[in-house]
């Protein structure tokens, strides 16, 4: 069964999560029309503004306490874009929250048969494919509840989770600036 779902749903079931929300990103940009300031100043300046994310960053903390994870994979072009270099910034302040965000380049996910979507996972029983716009704007999701269909996402989390490398690896890798 599939059935279309918009904010605030979306949002309601992305954080409904007992025990993991993953989500794989596979974009190279997003167009969150409430980040393009965060977005803008950080491209202007270098610099990100963690308490812009004090909200965020408070939920996932106790909850990461309260033994729940959240969890992302995201794959990555390189050279990065402008906004894999947002995110990459970003990250020192989620993973600093508990978030355990890792990095797969595209050339090493090419033949992993990942899928060419995003999606979150919720856990494990319950799966958001996302939709976006043709201006990178996130529609709203898919809710996928077949039994089939949510397992080979299970599938692609494993993999995914598998070879990509957690945001301290990576960032020193591709040598990224210290975080917060």
């Amino acid at each position: 069964m599939t059935r279309f779902v918009v904010r605030p749903e979306f949002t309601q079931l992305v954080l409904s999560f007992q025990h993991v929300a993953f989500r794989l990103e596979v974009r190279d940009r997003y167009n969150e029309p409430s980040e393009a300031a965060t977005v803008r100043a950080f491209l202007d300046s270098g610099e990100m503004d963690g308490s812009l994310l004090a909200t965020w960053a408070a939920t996932i903390s106790q909850r990461t306490k309260d033994g729940q994870r959240m969890e992302r994979v995201r794959v990555v072009s390189e050279p990065h874009s402008d906004y894999t270099r947002f995110g990459l910034a970003l990250a020192a302040h989620n993973t600093a929250a508990g978030e355990d965000i890792r990095y797969l380049p595209r050339d090493q996910a090419v033949g992993l048969d990942l899928p060419d979507h995003d999606f979150w996972l919720i856990d494990s029983t319950t799966l958001l494919i996302l939709r976006f716009g043709d201006d990178d704007v996130l529609l709203g999701a898919d809710l996928v509840t077949d039994p089939a269909v949510v397992v080979k996402h299970c599938y692609y989390r494993d993999v995914a989770r598998h070879y990509a490398a957690p945001w301290i690896e990576y960032k020193e890798r591709v040598d990224l600036p210290e975080g917060p």
